[in-house]
C-alpha cells in the first residue's frame, strides 16, 4: 500500500498482506476477491454452510479452508465478516483463545457497529479498524463489480488506522468516508431505511399494479404473472430509476404527483382501492404519504386525512351502506 507514507508519514502497513477471512459469506468472500486483485494474498478462510464452502471455492478457489481459530492466528490482515449478531461472540472467543496475535490488523464489515466492539482484541495488542461497504450483495458476480462504485463507511483508533483503512478501501476500487464511532448507529440506519425499504416499497408496488393490470391483456401482451421480471416490473422501471435519480440529484424538488400537490381526493381514492386490495399495504402508502406531506408541507387537508385513523374496508363498505341507504336501513342490515 503504497499511499500509506504519503498519508500520515509512516509506512503502518506492509505492501502485501496476508489476509484471513472468518467467513466466506456474501460480503468477506466480495471483499477477499477485491483484495486479492490488489496483490494481497488471502491464505485462509472460515466457511461452515454449504453456499459459503462454494463461494470460497469459486472466488478464492486458493485459500484453504481452516478453523476460525488458525485463521486469526495466521492473519496480518484478519477481516471478520459474519452477521451482525454473531460479531460479538466471535470476538470474544478469539480473544478468549488468544488467538489473534499483536499488531494484527483486524477488521470488522459491520455497518451498525465502530471499532468499540472489537476492544477485546484491541487490549491484546491488535490494531482496530471498521470498514463498511455501503452496497448490497447478492452473491453473484456483480458484487465484485459493484465494489468499484460503493462508499466505504471507515472507522478507526487513530491516524494509522484511518491510513490503512483508506489504502485498503482504494486499492478495492471503492471510496473511503470517515464515520465517527458514535455516529455508526445513525449512519447504518439511513442506509437500511434507504436500501432495505425501498425493495419492500418496489415490491408492494409491483403487488398493487399487477392486480390494477390482471385480466386480458393487448394481443401478443405478456400475461400479468406473479413471475419477477413481468409487465409490471417493467413498467415501473423507468419511472422508479427516474424518480431515484430526480431524488439523488435534486433533492425535496424531486417530489411530484398527487401528495406533492395536495390532492387530497386522489389521495383518498388511492387509499380505498389499496384497502380493498391488502391492508398492510395500505398502511404502508399511508405512512410514506404523510412522511411525503410533511416533507412537502402541502395541504393542511391532506395531512389531517393522513394522520386520521384508518377505516378498514368492512367500515367503508358501512359507511357507504349508510349514505346511500339511509341510518335505519343501513342498521337492519346488521
Amino acid at each position: 500500500m503504497t499511499s500509506d507514507k504519503d498519508v500520515c508519514g509512516t509506512d503502518p502497513a506492509p505492501a502485501r498482506l496476508t489476509v484471513g477471512i472468518v467467513s466466506a459469506g456474501r460480503v468477506g468472500s466480495a471483499l477477499g476477491a477485491a483484495l486479492e486483485r490488489a496483490g494481497h494474498v488471502v491464505f485462509g478462510v472460515s466457511a461452515i454452510s454449504d453456499a459459503s464452502l462454494r463461494r470460497a471455492a469459486t472466488r478464492l478457489p486458493d485459500s484453504r479452508i481452516l478453523p476460525a481459530a488458525e485463521v486469526a492466528a495466521r492473519s496480518e490482515l484478519l477481516i471478520l465478516a459474519v452477521p451482525d449478531s454473531e460479531l460479538a461472540g466471535l470476538i470474544s472467543g478469539l480473544a478468549a483463545a488468544g488467538a489473534v496475535r499483536p499488531g494484527t490488523i483486524v477488521m470488522h464489515t459491520s455497518g451498525a457497529n465502530g471499532i468499540g466492539i472489537l476492544a477485546p482484541l484491541t487490549e491484546l495488542g491488535a490494531l482496530p479498524i471498521a470498514i463498511h461497504p455501503a452496497m448490497t450483495f447478492t452473491g453473484h458476480d456483480e458484487d465484485i463489480a459493484r465494489l468499484g462504485n460503493a462508499c466505504f463507511g471507515i472507522t478507526a483508533a487513530d491516524e494509522i488506522g484511518y491510513a490503512i483503512a483508506q489504502s485498503l478501501v482504494i486499492e478495492m476500487g471503492g471510496e473511503p468516508v470517515k464515520v465517527a464511532e458514535e455516529h455508526r448507529t445513525l449512519y447504518h440506519a439511513a442506509l437500511a431505511h434507504g436500501s432495505n425499504h425501498l425493495v419492500t416499497l418496489i415490491v408492494d408496488a409491483v403487488e398493487a399494479l399487477r392486480a390494477a393490470l390482471s385480466g386480458p391483456g393487448l394481443l401478443g401482451q405478456q400475461v400479468v404473472d406473479d413471475q419477477p421480471g413481468g409487465l409490471a416490473e417493467r413498467m415501473l422501471a423507468p419511472l422508479v430509476s427516474a424518480a431515484l435519480d430526480n431524488a439523488l440529484r435534486r433533492g425535496q424538488a424531486a417530489l411530484t404527483g398527487p401528495v406533492a400537490r395536495g390532492d387530497v381526493a386522489a389521495v383518498a381514492a388511492h387509499l380505498e382501492a389499496l384497502e380493498e386490495l391488502d391492508p398492510k399495504l395500505a398502511a404502508g402508502y399511508r405512512a410514506l404519504s404523510l412522511r411525503s406531506a410533511e416533507r412537502a408541507q402541502t395541504n393542511p387537508a391532506l395531512i389531517d386525512l393522513l394522520e386520521g385513523p384508518r377505516l378498514d374496508s368492512q367500515a367503508r363498505r358501512r359507511q357507504r351502506s349508510v349514505t346511500t341507504e339511509g341510518p335505519d336501513q343501513a342498521e337492519k342490515g346488521h
